[in-house]
């Protein structure tokens, strides 16, 4: 089983190509933050698959859902609950 490391205090967060983060929203164990071009990145715990990244694998590093990029949808907004993640496009 992957550890998540689960911090109480806010923390830097490195995004590739220093993107612009433009919303943020948090579960009870993952974080989604959409960049403002469109493009949805998350991270944390990821067992039910609220991710969005096709699997149940948690990671402690931030990923572009690559599944919205190759269906050319632009996100505009997301919301995540305790084990689910919300997206309007």
């Amino acid at each position: 089983a992957a550890f998540i490391s689960i911090q109480a205090f806010p923390a830097l967060l490195d995004l590739p190509q220093d993107l612009e983060v433009s919303a943020v929203s948090c579960g009870s164990r993952h974080t989604a933050a959409v960049t403002r071009g469109g493009e949805l990145y998350t991270w944390g715990w990821g067992k039910y698959g609220q991710l969005g990244h096709g699997n149940n694998i948690s990671s402690d590093q931030a990923r572009r859902v690559e599944q919205l990029v190759a269906e050319g949808l632009r996100v505009e907004e997301v919301v995540c609950g305790p084990w689910t993640t919300y997206v309007r496009v």
